[in-house]
């Protein structure tokens, strides 16, 4: 049996292939962008495609794609296959560095967001060389950037590569400062947890809203759910594990680091964590891992499903996204350090993240806005929608004593002016995790919890790193020309605890006080709905930050907030559709059925005898036929509703949160009621009982 380690990797042109395939200064050309992510040298090109395809086709490959993030939020790909003819009638099998770093999709069937006309198909993907290429099947795939014939981003890689060299250009100006010249590349790495349900292809042929949208729009909580805490960390079914061993196997061919698996809280529920990569890999892997998860289920006869909120009542999937920046040389800069000018250093990359989340927090709450991740937020499974940092008890202390100028009562009880006299060692995991927090300090990184399932980490990244970005120049322009760097560097740090301590906050965000205080007290944004927050994507703030560092132009924000719009739209249309056949052609079907089966058992009993009591039967028919009527009377308002969609797509938006998600609460109501009072034989879909236990 071959061992983990013998095969991962086995499927990655990763640098261990390169370093044995490639000439020594091909290599160390490619190398060097790929390490430093400086310019690719187009000499190589041609030598690194021969070696890539020769890899490939040892490896069994017979075509090649260009392998992207459209706007859609899921990968695309269109494979050529490696042949070209010979003279002798035969073929021969190539591949040009040409056809590695440019190739050319029709661009007009991918959402653009006014970008491009239907008309004008002509789009462009382009190597990405810090990405590694992989073999999925037979076809070789190069993670690339994709963009318009005018040059504009219609993908998620190429902002996320901007903004990843904005931060690193702001991020050595500060580390100069300190002193670290050697420093010639920073990074910021991603863990993303990815949470999951599983259940079996049976239950799920068997629903038309899994089948059409990806959650339950009826359907009551069983008797047991997750009250007794017993599936969380529980002992994983056979089944499950079968499942989990392929995906691993899988995964860990492609290179990725598959790290830890359990239980979630909820029945049927799971978890992924793979261990840290440069956030452009991670990425690459997230939505890889996606792609696989689903690929595995089927060939065990189940169904992995990533929707934030597949059942009403039982917790939704999210995924934890575990931010941290590094230099090339390895050292975090979130992590505390040993001397007193680390520690000053720590701090300040620290508050940089904490004005960074302030300052931009609409931005972060954008990134995770969709139809089914509001279903999610604030559910007493997820954070709120109100964007707040947890520092932890100690680290918060250290901040309150800079800032009041107080010597810091821990361990050490020091006196603090950053870099003249000592900061006391801050040690690791001194303080407990607020699960509750959108945005929580935990040691070395900050994990970002509001995420849904489905959500590509991309967007969350690409504001996160541009924020920070953003914070660090505005420091190192000061710092740069301070007659003074200790004293200026005290001070900046000590400003912005003062004008950024609102949105630190260590308590349950759960609770409705926190929602009350953090609004009303504090100033900071309650978003409830995509409707609320895309819009303000467009805020001149947020407009003039993202283009002065290159990471979008106008017309790329612009195309990006109407593409989410309409997708929330359509989502939530697509849903509301959906509801309203399901309850018109089986849900009042079935009742009425089942109304007409206990008429009859109320004849019959008074053919027998007129004295036998029918109360029971009587009273189920007065109800039930009460909600048959309430549920065509719904469906028909809902259906109205959907039809008067009009205006523009921010108008449609609102008209979906103002109108249609109500009518959509009001007639899953009625359906649901009906549920709990008929027969199992006459209910047209499994029950959430028999959806959620069905994986033995």
């Amino acid at each position: 049996m071959q061992k983990v380690q013998e095969y991962f990797g086995s499927r990655v042109f990763d640098d261990r292939v390169m370093k044995a395939s490639l000439p020594a200064g091909v290599y160390k050309s490619l190398h060097r962008t790929i390490e430093r992510g400086t310019r690719l040298d187009p000499g190589v090109a041609d030598a690194v495609a021969s070696a890539m395809k020769d890899w490939a086709v040892s490896k069994g490959a017979t075509h090649y794609t260009h392998w992207f993030q459209p706007l859609t939020g899921v990968t695309a790909e269109k494979h050529d296959s490696f042949i070209s003819p010979s003279p002798d009638g035969g073929v021969i099998m190539e591949f040009s560095g040409k056809e590695l770093i440019k190739g050319e999709p029709d661009a007009s069937s991918f959402p653009s967001g006014g970008l491009r006309a239907t008309f004008e198909a002509r789009g462009y993907t382009a190597w990405d060389p810090t990405s590694y290429a992989f073999i999925k099947g037979k076809t070789l795939c190069i993670p690339t950037a994709f963009c318009s014939y005018g040059g504009e981003a219609l993908d998620k890689k190429t902002p996320l590569l901007r903004s990843m060299e904005a931060l690193n250009r702001q991020a050595l100006r500060i580390l100069k400062l300190f002193g670290n010249k050697d420093v010639r590349c920073v990074r910021t790495c991603v863990g993303p947890e990815q949470e999951y349900f599983l259940i079996t292809r049976e239950m799920y042929d068997k629903r038309p809203d899994l089948r059409f949208t990806g959650r339950t729009l009826f359907g009551k909580k069983p008797p047991k759910g997750q009250e007794m805490d017993d599936h969380y960390f529980g002992v994983i079914k056979p089944r499950v594990a079968a499942y989990m061993e392929e995906l691993n196997d899988e995964l860990w061919r492609l290179g990725i680091l598959a790290k830890t698996e359990h239980n979630e809280v909820a029945p049927a529920q799971h978890e992924l964590a793979p261990i840290y990569s440069t956030t452009n890999i991670a990425t690459d892997h997230n939505q890889l891992t996606m792609e696989i998860m689903q690929k595995v289920a089927a060939k065990h006869g189940l169904v992995c499903l990533l929707h934030e909120k597949p059942f009403d009542g039982v917790n939704g999937s999210g995924k934890h996204n575990n931010w941290s920046i590094s230099t090339d040389a390895g050292v975090n800069l979130l992590s505390p350090g040993e001397t007193p000018y680390e520690n000053a250093q720590f701090l300040l990359f620290l508050c940089a993240v904490i004005k960074a989340v302030d300052d931009y927090q609409d931005l972060l709450r954008i990134t995770v806005a969709t139809a089914g991740n509001d279903h999610r937020l604030g559910a007493n499974e997820a954070p709120p929608a109100v964007v707040s940092i947890f520092l932890g008890d100690e680290l918060n202390a250290v901040l309150e004593a800079i800032e009041t100028g107080e010597p810091y009562m821990g361990a050490e009880k020091t006196q603090m002016k950053l870099g003249v006299d000592v900061l006391p060692k801050f040690n690791r995991d001194t303080t407990d995790r607020n699960r509750t927090s959108p945005f929580a300090f935990t040691g070395n990184k900050f994990e970002f919890r509001m995420l849904g399932s489905a959500n590509s980490i991309a967007c969350c990244n690409i504001m996160l790193n541009s924020a920070v970005a953003e914070s660090l120049k505005i420091y190192a322009d000061r710092l740069e020309g301070a007659e003074d760097f200790e004293t200026a560097l005290h001070e900046m740090i000590r400003k912005t605890i003062k004008d950024h301590k609102n949105i630190i906050f260590n308590g349950n965000g759960y609770d409705d006080a926190w929602i009350k205080e953090a609004t009303e007290k504090r100033g900071l944004l309650n978003y409830r709905t995509t409707a609320d927050c895309m819009p303000h994507l467009l805020d001149e703030k947020n407009v003039t930050m993202l283009t002065a560092h290159g990471v979008y132009s106008r017309a790329e924000l612009e195309s990006r907030c109407e593409i989410m719009l309409e997708n929330y739209v359509k989502t939530v249309t697509i849903e509301a559709n959906t509801m309203v056949s399901m309850a018109r052609r089986q849900i009042a079907p079935a009742v009425e059925s089942y109304t007409m089966k206990l008429m009859e058992g109320i004849a019959q009993k008074k053919a027998l005898d007129m004295g036998l009591d029918s109360g029971y039967e009587t009273g189920l028919v007065k109800e039930l036929s009460t909600l048959t009527g309430e549920i065509a009377r719904r469906a028909d308002l809902l259906e109205e509703a959907v039809s008067a969609l009009s205006g523009t797509v921010e108008e449609q938006s609102c008209a979906v949160r103002d109108a249609i998600l109500g009518r959509m609460e009001e007639l899953r109501k009625v359906c649901d009621r009906a549920e709990t009072i008929t027969a199992k034989e006459f209910w047209p879909y499994p029950s959430y009982g028999d959806i959620l236990f069905s994986v033995r």
